[in-house]
């Protein structure tokens, strides 16, 4: 699949600078920031500074040093966030079908509460 990257995506623009965020950790290539309307005590938005529509996206054209930095970055916020003893949950949402909001890879670290199931049942 071809993948369009639209760079005047919010998270775009939040990389540019042209849209604040509450930055939790920046790194070479990764920038995680709290989310503006969180669904949880703790909501962290983490994104690749790279123009990756989706998960897939990313995992077949990010260099491994994008991977790399991006895997340890979400680590490092769930240290840093204090996640490990109780737990947390990791999204990434992509396409329509997965209600992908913003075309910009992100992954939502939520946690601080019970989160219910992920999915109801079918």
């Amino acid at each position: 699949m071809a993948y369009t990257y639209d760079p005047k995506n919010i998270f775009a623009k939040i990389l540019t600078g042209d849209i604040p965020n509450k930055t939790v950790l920046e790194t070479e290539h990764t920038l995680a920031f709290r989310d503006i309307y969180p669904q949880a005590p703790v909501h962290v938005l983490v994104i690749p500074k790279g123009p990756y529509v989706c998960y897939d996206h990313f995992a077949q054209e990010a260099s491994d040093a994008e991977i790399l930095d991006f895997t340890r970055t979400v680590g490092e916020v769930c240290k840093m966030e204090g996640l490990e003893a109780d737990g947390f949950r990791l999204i990434a949402n992509a396409g329509v079908t997965g209600v992908q909001e913003v075309p910009h890879l992100h992954v939502h670290i939520l946690s601080g509460r019970p989160l219910g199931r992920m999915l109801e049942k079918a």
